[in-house]
């Protein structure tokens, strides 16, 4: 447990923090370390938006109260940030930049000198515009400057007995739609209630990535069978119907991370303009 040590030790020495808590595994380990550290000095904000399902924020409650966490529930209207609704490449820069800057707000009116957030080191391969907003707002990211892989994260997370530990990479309700196709209540609503489906069905890992009329979803390569068969199949075909999808499809490329960067990467003219160049 020395990486554990050595993260409460980091954190111990900034007398204060606000934690960026969404309940995964990043920042949930954070969370834990900085209660350990710092006790009610550390503040937890939970941001509570349409850009997330109401499932994965009951999770997160449920788990900060296991843990003890001191938590704030705030609730935003995500769609109400500057260029957020467009869902161009840089959405995500405009939506830290906002829910960072609230938490910069947080931490002065409680006199806390630092925000953390649960970037790991991992996280840099990956396409991350939000990455600069917490830059240029000074974030720490206790995680990424430990060296702390996603993978030793989650070992940490298992040796702590953190509930935490083998829970699903997620990412926000916007990341299942097409650039440049706006956000809407409606849209974000349909995706939430589609991926619903797939969890009831015993599909963890899984997206529904929005296409207007068609759903596209995305399943680890193992599950592909399953959702074949003939009452799965038409269970998801009926209900996904009446969400309002005209063609529902099954990815063969199965479940990945950031499916709709591709276009960005493979043939765009902008994907320079996005930071990706190089990835």
């Amino acid at each position: 447990m020395g990486d554990y040590k050595s993260l409460v030790a980091m954190i111990s020495e900034m007398d204060g923090v606000v934690i960026g808590y969404s309940g995964g595994v990043d920042s949930t380990l954070v969370a834990k370390a900085a209660t350990d550290a710092l006790g009610q000095r550390a503040v937890c904000v939970l941001i509570d938006s349409f850009l997330i399902p109401k499932s994965e924020i009951d999770d997160a409650v449920m788990n900060a109260t296991k843990l003890g966490l001191n938590l704030v529930r705030k609730k935003i209207d995500a769609l109400a940030i500057t260029n957020l609704s467009r869902n161009e490449p840089d959405r995500c820069y405009f939506c830290k930049k906002a829910v960072f800057s609230d938490l910069l707000e947080i931490a002065r009116e409680r006199g806390l000198q630092y925000v953390l957030d649960g970037t790991n080191i991992d996280d840099e391969s990956d396409f991350r515009p939000g990455a600069r907003a917490v830059s240029e707002l000074n974030i720490r990211s206790p995680l990424k400057e430990l060296g702390f892989t996603k993978e030793r994260v989650r070992e940490i997370s298992r040796d702590l007995g953190l509930p935490t530990w083998d829970k699903p990479s997620y990412a926000c309700l916007a990341s299942r739609v097409p650039y440049g196709t706006e956000l809407t209540l409606e849209v974000l609503g349909q995706v939430e209630a589609a991926e619903c489906i797939l969890h009831e069905l015993g599909f963890v890992q899984c997206r529904v990535r929005h296409h207007g009329d068609i759903a596209r979803i995305e399943l680890m390569p193992e599950d592909m069978v399953a959702i074949l068969t003939t009452e799965s199949r038409n269970l998801v075909l009926h209900r996904f119907r009446a969400l309002g999808y005209r063609y529902i499809t099954l990815d063969l490329a199965g479940y990945r991370t950031g499916s709709m960067n591709e276009p960005l990467v493979n043939g765009s003219n902008n994907f320079k303009e996005w930071g990706i160049g190089n990835r």
